[in-house]
């Protein structure tokens, strides 16, 4: 039976979650300022979410979270991922000028090549496990049966409108993103957070 005070704290929960600093807001945040496949990059990390909370919601996060090996295996994958990324994001930064020119970066980027990015970012990086799956799936693990579905309906949904809002504001803005000057201050600060978060998952 649906229930809105759980499907809004699905919501609560599930933004919070969702709109922290990350990999993946990053890479979505990038897309758009560029112009490139923003539909289908919002729309794979929206299919990514939506099927990692109804796994959570399944009971894979208890089986996540008791398989040390299994934790481990994406903690130092994710971390060599989030490096290998960050070090391209100051690269880039540092050339500066023509060298970062979105016009070069959309001949160069195929839809492929988005779509495996921004699901190496989701699926590389152990936190989206850890919050998607598992916190969100012990959440709503610990209601009532029947107001599971509500709970994950928010979650879920929590997810819908962050993407959508994340890609279309930032193609709004692009004009001024897409200046080479800001653009080397968002490919630094995009860089100095992947390897901040590659850092975090070793130590």
């Amino acid at each position: 039976m649906f229930s809105h005070q759980v499907f809004l704290q699905g919501l609560g929960l599930g933004a919070s979650l969702i709109m922290a600093i990350g990999a993946q807001n990053a890479h979505v945040l990038r897309t758009a300022v560029r112009g490139q496949h923003v539909a289908a990059t919002v729309a794979a990390c929206i299919v990514i979410d939506v099927a990692l909370i109804a796994l959570g919601m399944s009971g894979l996060g208890a089986l996540i979270e008791a398989s040390p090996a299994l934790l481990a295996v994406a903690r130092y994958g994710g971390a060599a991922f989030l490096l290998w990324y960050g070090l391209r994001c100051w690269k880039s930064s540092l050339r500066g000028g023509a060298a970062i020119a979105l016009e070069a970066d959309a001949r160069a980027q195929t839809l492929g090549a988005a779509l495996a990015t921004v699901i190496a970012l989701s699926l590389l990086n152990p936190h989206v496990y850890l919050d998607t799956v598992v916190l969100l799936g012990a959440v709503g693990s610990s209601l009532a049966e029947g107001s599971r579905g509500s709970f994950a309906l928010g979650a879920m949904t929590a997810s819908v409108l962050w993407f959508t809002a994340l890609g279309l504001g930032a193609r709004r803005c692009a004009p001024l993103l897409a200046r080479p000057s800001v653009w080397r201050v968002i490919e630094a600060l995009t860089g100095t957070m992947m390897l901040v978060l590659a850092v975090m998952l070793v130590v």
